[in-house]
């Protein structure tokens, strides 16, 4: 009877086990090469972004402490023009409160660059968003996810070798979630990806016409 017993537990704890994984979303970090090309391909018109003022509206914004403020699920997304780009969101896993990226994420930043360097993306440069979930005080998450869209963006220049001047990075903390009606869901942690312009290319400078020179007169002898 016990064999019986552990048998049938044994059957449904397996079952449940699938169903679980069944269950889960998939992914963003399983996205090919091919994929994240897709997605991030074809921009109709580049926004006017400005960085400097969107770091410190959202420094700012996270300060707010009034009785009036919004829960997180009602707050109005703090830059609504990058939801209109193409992007492509992707779980990059840190250490806990840090910016370092753990290792098994690296192959997925790898393949982010192995996209950036195809024909299809390399006239285009990107923004790389940082994002918290909505725990913790909203400051502090504003400052981690932007060390942390800094610290992608170093990988990519200083191990991947996409060029800096394709990259730019912002935090957002919370104050632009991806889930709104789930503040606290680990998707709002998710790194995005989001094409912003076309790559200035710098023009070829024509080389100026060497001038011959003149031989300086011969002196006559007396």
């Amino acid at each position: 009877m016990r064999t019986r017993v552990q048998g049938a537990l044994g059957t449904l704890a397996a079952t449940l086990l699938i169903c679980s994984g069944l269950a889960r979303p998939a992914h963003a970090q399983s996205a090919t090469r091919d994929e994240i090309i897709t997605q991030l391909n074809h921009l109709d018109s580049a926004p006017a972004l400005d960085l400097a003022a969107l770091r410190t509206q959202t420094q700012e914004r996270s300060r707010l402490r009034g009785r009036n403020e919004p829960p997180p699920q009602k707050r109005p997304p703090i830059a609504p023009d990058l939801m209109n780009l193409p992007a492509f969101n992707v779980d990059i896993q840190f250490d806990t409160d840090t910016p370092i990226v753990r290792p098994e994420s690296y192959q997925t930043v790898g393949r982010i660059a192995d996209a950036m360097v195809n024909a299809s993306l390399l006239p285009y440069t990107f923004l790389i968003v940082g994002h918290i979930e909505a725990n913790g005080k909203r400051e502090p998450n504003v400052i981690l996810s932007q060390r942390r869209a800094d610290a992608i963006r170093d990988i990519l220049v200083n191990t991947f070798k996409i060029s800096a001047k394709r990259l730019q990075s912002i935090g957002l903390g919370e104050e632009q979630l991806l889930d709104p009606a789930r503040p606290t869901a680990a998707v709002n942690q998710q790194v995005q990806i989001i094409t912003i312009a076309k790559a200035q290319e710098e023009a070829a400078v024509p080389a100026a016409p060497r001038t011959p020179a003149v031989p300086a007169p011969k002196k006559r002898r007396r």
